[in-house]
């Protein structure tokens, strides 16, 4: 006999209530910025490792660029960064490409990525390397002020 439910069920962000200005956000409307930020989300990163490898080391290039990201904001006198989302062409893709019944069942409450950089989420250590180690901060879909 093979039992295929789990039950497991996902909560996004342990169901926290994001919100910018008291205006409540829902995440399935949000695309994911290099899978450590939010579009139209100030200030806010999250650490989301690799479903392929160790976690730790899509966490260490998240730790890279978000103390990089907050050392070039410093030294410009800069407060707040707010990633963009400003491609018409952005096509839309799941928020994790595993098929797990507990991630299909979430699918519909998951932010989003895109079809290219920055807002699609590799499960690849290389291209994560090349494109979050050795990117710039101040790209054209980030905004800083």
């Amino acid at each position: 006999i093979i039992v295929t439910a789990t039950g497991l069920k996902l909560c996004f962000m342990s169901n926290i209530a994001l919100s910018v200005d008291g205006e409540a956000i829902e995440p399935k409307k949000l695309w994911t910025y290099k899978a450590m930020m939010f579009s139209d989300v100030p200030n806010l990163a999250l650490w989301f490792g690799y479903t392929n490898a160790s976690w730790t080391l899509k966490a260490d290039l998240t730790s890279e660029y978000v103390c990089r990201l907050l050392n070039h904001m410093k030294k410009h006198g800069q407060t707040r960064f707010v990633p963009r989302a400003k491609d018409p062409t952005l096509e839309e893709r799941p928020f994790v490409d595993l098929s797990s019944g507990y991630i299909e069942r979430a699918q519909g409450a998951l932010p989003k990525q895109g079809s290219k950089r920055p807002w699609r989420l590799h499960m690849n250590y290389i291209l994560d390397v090349l494109s979050i180690r050795y990117s710039r901060v101040d790209d054209d879909a980030m905004e800083l002020r």
